[in-house]
């Protein structure tokens, strides 16, 4: 059963962090340095093109990390397992909590018609910054499973 689920979470766990970190390389920079109506145009394209594929990768990445923190029979692979398992949940909670109603915000907006106080109510910047977070959070998940990994062969 591990011989699947290890490479699964690697997977999974790796495609998750390098969606967000093509985010961050590509994406986050492009939407950053737009004009308020251009931005939410590309937002609302970008936004819709990593749904389900990026929650899929990260919900299979905790409960996979789950059953490996409880199988789990080499010497100190247990404590990274969770470890990682609580990395991919914390990057759940932020994309939940904090990313996506601003994705959901900015799709409903029309771009040609920005509400007159959309200046003053710019999501980039607290966007930006939860998207490094969990960025930085997906990554160091990815390293933990990376290491139990090394750890058990």
């Amino acid at each position: 059963m591990l011989q699947v689920i290890v490479p699964l979470v690697l997977l999974a766990n790796g495609l998750a962090a390098g969606v967000l970190m093509g985010t961050q390389l590509g994406g986050w920079p492009l939407l950053r340095s737009l004009p308020a109506d251009r931005y939410v145009h590309a937002h609302a394209f970008f936004a819709t093109r990593y749904d389900p594929f990026m929650p899929v990768c990260l919900i299979v990445t905790v409960l996979g990390d789950v059953v490996l923190a409880v199988f789990a029979d080499a010497a100190g692979t247990r404590p990274l397992f969770l470890a990682a398992t609580a990395l991919a949940l914390a990057t759940v909670t932020i994309s939940l909590l904090k990313n996506v109603p601003v994705n959901k915000w900015v799709r409903a907006l029309d771009p040609d018609d920005l509400p007159a106080d959309f200046a003053g109510r710019d999501p980039r910047p607290a966007w930006g910054r939860w998207n490094r977070t969990r960025t930085a959070l997906a990554v160091l998940a990815l390293v933990a499973n990376c290491l139990a990994l090394g750890l058990s062969l």
